[in-house]
């Protein structure tokens, strides 16, 4: 498995090419909630007073998505941002603060972050969440943060966002136990009977 990454911690991530020219700096992620995976970036200038450019960046022309920058062949693979931004996976609702429900009807708390899948895939595994009190037992906050597992099947609306109610199970409060549970969970669904 690839690195994992907050939606939230690639803002600002610098765009650059396998030449080594940064050409941009993510302003923001674009993905398809209900497919789970990201369809691209609006982006900004580089630096401090640069606003936002009009091209965006169309997940095909991510080379990679690393740690310290996300990288393009060249400059030619960004696309005018209506082309990323009005897709209509882009459109079918936020994910942000949306209620996170279990496919048993269980709400377990409200989506803070998408996590994602670094390398190539753009895969979305899971979000970070604000837990409700009966997902984190234990807990003497009335909120926790922690880190649940995407499943194969989501559903989504502007409001709800429905996960496996087995997710819960594999439940992490910080990204590198997330990943060892992330794998549990999937390894946990293969041998389930169908």
């Amino acid at each position: 498995m690839n690195e994992l990454m907050a939606a939230r911690s690639l803002t600002t991530r610098p765009v650059v090419t396998l030449g080594g020219d940064a050409v941009a700096q993510v302003k923001d992620t674009v993905f398809d909630a209900a497919a789970g995976r990201i369809t691209g970036f609006t982006l900004s200038g580089r630096g401090l007073l640069s606003g936002p450019l009009k091209q965006s960046l169309p997940w095909s022309g991510v080379h990679a998505l690393g740690h310290d920058a996300v990288m393009i062949a060249d400059a030619g693979v960004l696309a005018e941002t209506p082309v990323v931004v009005a897709r209509r996976e882009a459109q079918q609702g936020r994910v942000l603060h949306a209620r996170v429900l279990t496919d048993e009807g269980t709400e377990v708390g409200t989506v803070l972050d998408v996590v994602v899948e670094g390398g190539t895939s753009g895969r979305v595994v899971g979000f970070r969440i604000a837990a409700d009190k009966s997902l984190v037992r234990g807990s003497r906050r009335r909120r926790h943060r922690v880190y649940v597992p995407r499943g194969e099947t989501l559903a989504v609306s502007g409001r709800a966002l429905v996960i496996p109610a087995d997710a819960t199970r594999y439940v992490a409060d910080d990204l590198p136990s997330f990943a060892a549970r992330l794998g549990a969970f999937h390894d946990g669904r293969k041998e389930a009977p169908s």
